[in-house]
């Protein structure tokens, strides 16, 4: 599937994201922890990105050309809402860190689409994070209850918590500059 989206700007968005939610974790530490620990079995925050996540593979399977596989899209454009509906409807354990690997998993695509045969090696910022979010995505999808523990972890001490929003806040920065310059 081809985005469309240029190197510049898919390093533009994804660099102010990565500042935002990074500087957000920084200045409301309490906030923040909290929210993450409470994601993973949020039911709340399961739909909306379950909801998410059937709209934007409805959109994309109606949009890729599927060749000789076309005259399948009727059908699946049907099971993708039924599949979210039975999702919601009977998967109640970490709905919202299973909902959050498949957004990691459909997110990525935009970015290894953007970085495809660039010159600059600044892409390989977005390609590493890409591939970081196919694996947590992965793992989120088979082993939801992996993100309660990690964020269990994570938001034990406020010297991690610190530490990582620092590494993310760098990350993110990082992107950004070269995005903006090359």
């Amino acid at each position: 599937m081809d985005y469309h989206f240029s190197l510049r700007t898919v390093g533009l968005v994804v660099g102010l994201l990565l500042l935002a939610t990074h500087a957000f974790a920084l200045v409301r530490v309490g906030a923040s922890r909290r929210a993450l620990t409470d994601l993973p079995r949020s039911r709340p925050a399961g739909i909306v990105l379950l909801t998410i996540s059937a709209l934007w593979t409805f959109w994309l399977w109606s949009n890729t050309d599927l060749g000789e596989f076309y005259y399948l899209r009727s059908y699946v454009q049907i099971l993708i809402p039924v599949g979210g509906f039975l999702m919601l409807r009977y998967v109640e354990e970490f709905l919202a860190a299973r909902a959050l690997g498949i957004v990691l998993l459909l997110a990525a695509c935009p970015l290894l689409d953007a970085a495809f045969l660039q010159p600059p090696a600044s892409r390989l910022l977005l390609v590493v994070l890409a591939y970081a979010w196919i694996v947590a995505g992965m793992f989120l999808v088979g082993k939801p209850h992996l993100l309660r523990d990690a964020a269990t972890w994570l938001t034990r001490t406020t010297a991690r918590w610190r530490a990582a929003s620092f590494a993310g806040l760098a990350y993110g920065l990082i992107v950004f500059v070269c995005a903006f310059r090359w």
